[in-house]
């Protein structure tokens, strides 16, 4: 593998995939009469496992195809982070404050909720195959991330009136874009 991904950089991405699974888990959180652990842990563990997942898949799907189009490489990373970014951004126009998530602890809902937020995802593991970067470190901090903060997104939905997702989805979908435009940036830079 030529291309490794900054720590920062990484940690942002992981960040930015995780959001829609930590509106998903504040949502849960919120419903609980009270606080279980062990509900916690199984969302956290359920969407982290999820979310790293969907990566190593794109990557494998995107790494056969990168030797066909390395020439446009950054570009492509660019367009489909900045394209997650946006989708991301014009979802959060559909969350209000008010938005009720109910229980997604139950098996099938817990699998349909996490293969759900993590679809985004999946392009970002073709992201990292037409960058050429090795998958196992990030797809790792990736899952821990999400697996935190989902947790922690289950705790804090517990303690809350209210949440506010939209501004959850913006966030992510900014951060994602960002990361977009430094990638492709940095591509062009060396280019000179």
């Amino acid at each position: 593998m030529n291309s490794h991904l900054d720590l920062i950089t990484l940690l942002g991405i992981a960040v930015a995939v995780s959001m829609d699974a930590l509106v998903v888990s504040i949502g849960n959180g919120f419903f609980m009469k009270e606080f279980r652990v062990s509900r916690a842990l199984r969302i956290a563990f359920s969407f982290g496992f999820f979310q790293a997942l969907m990566p190593l898949i794109g990557w494998l799907a995107g790494y056969s195809l990168a030797e066909f189009i390395c020439a446009w490489d950054h570009w492509v990373a660019f367009a489909l982070l900045v394209t997650i970014g946006v989708k991301m951004i014009w979802e959060c126009r559909k969350v209000s404050s008010d938005t009720a998530v109910r229980d997604c602890s139950g098996f099938s809902t817990l699998l349909l909720l996490s293969i759900a937020t993590s679809i985004d995802a999946l392009a970002v593991g073709v992201s990292f195959a037409l960058l050429d970067t090795s998958i196992f470190y990030p797809i790792t901090v990736i899952g821990i991330v999400t697996f935190i903060v989902c947790f922690a997104g289950v705790l804090a939905g517990s303690k809350m009136v209210r949440f506010h997702g939209a501004g959850l989805e913006l966030t992510g979908g900014l951060i994602l874009i960002a990361i977009g435009v430094k990638i492709l940036l940095e591509h062009l830079i060396k280019g000179i």
